[in-house]
């Protein structure tokens, strides 16, 4: 059979036969085609060969069959099945379509219409085939190029703003809108300097103005647009208001923001802090819940913050996790009262996160 290394494979070729990983899941379908970064993911899954098409088979060479054999001793320690949702699945391939997307869009609206009608076909692609495979705590993107982030936040937005109205009990009717809204929350960053948006260093006050006008900017932009409505528009203007007025553009309070605004809001802040930006690394999903539970008091919706929290850490009692300290374990159980700190079991000890402060999940595994 016509098998190679996957050191020796070239992007372009096409696979044959199903690519399984040495736990036995499916990573690529016969008949695709690889492309650069997936070279990369059969290296990370520490696949040993694939069969391709057109090529002579090194199927039963020594160093074929020594690498396979490695690769399988190695699996073990290294993957789980968690990290093909993580890495390589429908949802992934439909997200990075929608970024590609949502990319163009941002580079073109300034000069050209927005492609409202693709962006919501993807986008109920994406959601309507594809959300039940989303967790918040869980999702990571294959790629995170920090010029992205703006396009990752956005998508990402979208998901889990989504999942937020429905959690909250929204009508079903503004499900998809909201989507938008988290969607085109940050539209108006296409008008603002660039490198403003990606400088490491603190803004100056004239900066940070520039930077804020983005939420202007952001309704100018969608004002005309047809297929969303006016909730998706002043999304974009109130996105950053706050219910106790400290926010801007507007110091609006409380009912004076539209509630879309008030759900993305959430989304956007979680996003933000999640993903891992060139000058400053992701933070843990569990202690960005905490930091939103802080500032929701007086600051962001309430009921839309403790829904959030609830629905988003409500994971089965299994569920492996690894520790701010490096170690690993599974939750054992959730007080829902305290919902980002469970009890661990770590090499056959509790850990109680209630009462060791110090500690917390960085990151859930499967």
């Amino acid at each position: 059979m016509p098998n190679v290394l996957v050191g020796e494979v070239k992007a372009g070729s096409k696979i044959i036969k199903d690519v399984i990983t040495p736990l036995g899941g499916i990573l690529f379908t016969k008949g695709k085609i690889l492309l650069p970064r997936d070279l990369e993911i059969l290296e990370a899954f520490l696949v040993g060969q694939v069969e391709i098409e057109g090529v002579q088979g090194e199927g039963n060479s020594d160093a074929a069959k020594k690498n396979s054999k490695q690769t399988s001793l190695k699996a073990g320690a290294i993957i789980n099945e968690s990290m093909l949702i993580k890495n390589n699945s429908p949802l992934h391939d439909e997200y990075d379509k929608m970024i590609g997307l949502i990319r163009t869009s941002y580079r073109s609206v300034t000069a050209a219409s927005l492609p409202i009608f693709e962006l919501r076909s993807q986008l109920e692609v994406l959601i309507s085939h594809h959300l039940k495979d989303y967790h918040v705590l869980k999702f990571s993107p294959r790629t995170l190029k920090d010029e992205d982030y703006n396009y990752h936040n956005a998508v990402l937005s979208a998901l889990t703003s989504y999942k937020i109205a429905q959690w909250c009990g929204y009508p079903q009717k503004d499900w998809m809108q909201i989507a938008f809204a988290g969607l085109l929350h940050d539209i108006g960053n296409a008008k603002v300097d660039s490198s403003l948006l990606h400088k490491p260093e603190s803004l100056n006050s004239a900066e940070i103005e520039e930077v804020r006008r983005h939420t202007t900017y952001g309704y100018q932009l969608l004002r005309n647009v047809t297929a969303i409505n006016e909730g998706v528009r002043l999304t974009a203007l109130q996105h950053h208001e706050k219910v106790d007025g400290s926010g801007y553009p507007l110091k609006l309070e409380g009912s004076q923001i539209h509630f879309y605004a008030k759900v993305v809001a959430v989304a956007d802040i979680f996003h933000a802090m999640t993903l891992e930006r060139a000058y400053r690394k992701a933070q843990s999903p569990y202690l960005v819940l905490e930091q939103i539970m802080t500032e929701s008091f007086g600051k962001l919706d309430p009921v839309v913050v403790q829904t959030f929290i609830q629905k988003s850490t409500d994971l089965f009692n299994g569920t492996r996790i690894r520790l701010s300290d490096g170690r690993h374990g599974e939750i054992i159980f959730t007080d829902r009262a305290n919902p980002t700190r469970p009890m661990i079991k770590v090499e056959g000890t509790i850990v109680n996160l209630m009462l060791e402060r110090d500690l917390y999940i960085q990151e859930i595994i499967a």
